[in-house]
């Protein structure tokens, strides 16, 4: 199968999973308990995620969430957040097969060892809670990017799914963005409202991803990326990695939830808590959710191409960070399922290679060269 052999070739590079915090729910927040209640080798058929899928998967390099919901401030998220950076080091310690990486040039060493490179990544900008010390310190702990923001705004930062508050970026979130560059730090622009987006890209000085993000203009919903901001990346070198999440890949699927986020709204619950939209919606009597499809997502990597040029695409299904998937792309084994829908769509080997992986390390390599400046 030529998606196979092209992905045993090239590393795929996922730039977001959350099997970390999936465990954290099974096994609670110790990270001991935690790693000790998996058999990631056996398999874990509850999860999205496991070795022998990974293997399936052909994921070569995999950027783990060290995710921290937002109902967790101050001190009590820098707790939950350290915990889940202890949890990954402690699935590369136990699992052979997962290596830990700091560097483009080790994720590439492990690949060609036949591991699959772990690097981590922080998911809300409240898990620093304010702090460059403890920005500062996830860098030393090995984790190569933050997300901005999560579902709701930051001290300093707008999210996608709150109301506005800053207007974008505060003179506090430029400084963190600087500080980010300065110490080697990939911004991660997924989550955050459009005007966090821009004003991050006139900020930095290095290379920005989307870790997991699809586009506005196949679907509007404010957690995808406009063209604007996807055309502004070419000149920052940077790369929108389309995600699979159903909600943002799917009109339909999007209707449906807004219909859904409504009810939960007049009931009074808060839409933005991601577990408490799933147990809303199984006693829910509106309608089923449809089905999100391989081909919304194709549609979304394809306008992500056209929009933003083949040199800054790349791929975050989100894994274990949402209970549905698109019908062919139900778990991280799927990837050569993606691959070769493209191949047969009349993409190059090159290009895919590109969107699988190159563009994704070329970022992390350019981060790095220009802390070291």
């Amino acid at each position: 199968m030529r998606a196979e052999a092209l992905l045993t070739a090239t590393p795929l590079v996922d730039g977001h999973n959350d099997l970390p915090w999936a465990l954290r729910r099974v096994a609670g927040p110790d990270p001991a308990d935690a790693v000790a209640g998996t058999d990631l080798v056996a398999g874990m058929p509850a999860l999205q995620t496991d070795l022998p899928r990974l293997r399936a998967g052909r994921v070569g390099v995999q950027f783990w969430s060290v995710y921290v919901p937002c109902s967790f401030a101050g001190s009590d998220a820098v707790t939950a957040l350290l915990e889940q950076v202890e949890l990954v080091h402690r699935l590369t310690e136990r699992y052979p097969d997962l290596a830990l990486a700091t560097t483009a040039d080790a994720a590439e060493a492990a690949f060609a060892q036949g591991r699959v490179a772990s690097l981590l990544g922080a998911e809300g900008g409240h898990g620093i809670a304010g702090s460059l010390g403890v920005l500062r310190a996830l860098r030393r702990l090995g984790v190569r990017y933050l997300t901005l923001t999560h579902n709701a705004n930051t001290e300093w930062a707008d999210s996608a799914t709150d109301e506005p508050v800053h207007g974008g970026l505060s003179d506090f979130g430029r400084e963190v963005v600087r500080e980010m560059n300065r110490i080697g730090m990939i911004v991660d622009l997924s989550h955050v409202a459009a005007t966090t987006m821009r004003d991050a890209l006139a900020t930095t000085a290095a290379p920005v991803l989307f870790t997991h993000s699809s586009c506005r203009a196949v679907n509007d919903h404010p957690r995808n990326v406009p063209d604007d901001v996807l055309g502004a990346l070419a000149a920052n070198g940077g790369v929108c990695m389309v995600t699979f999440v159903p909600r943002f890949v799917s009109a339909a699927v999007t209707a449906w939830d807004r219909e859904l986020g409504d009810a939960m709204a007049a009931a009074g619950h808060d839409h933005r808590d991601v577990a408490a939209r799933s147990a809303f919606a199984a006693d829910w009597d509106g309608p089923p959710c449809p089905r999100a499809t391989l081909d919304d997502v194709v549609a979304h990597v394809e306008h992500a191409r056209e929009v933003a040029g083949i040199d800054h695409i790349g791929l975050g299904g989100d894994y274990d960070g949402t209970v549905e998937l698109p019908v062919g792309l139900e778990d991280v084994s799927r990837y050569p399922v993606l691959f070769a829908a493209l191949l047969e769509r009349g993409w190059s080997e090159e290009d895919c290679a590109k969107l699988a992986g190159r563009n994704a390390l070329r970022v992390l390599r350019a981060v790095d060269d220009a802390a070291a400046a």
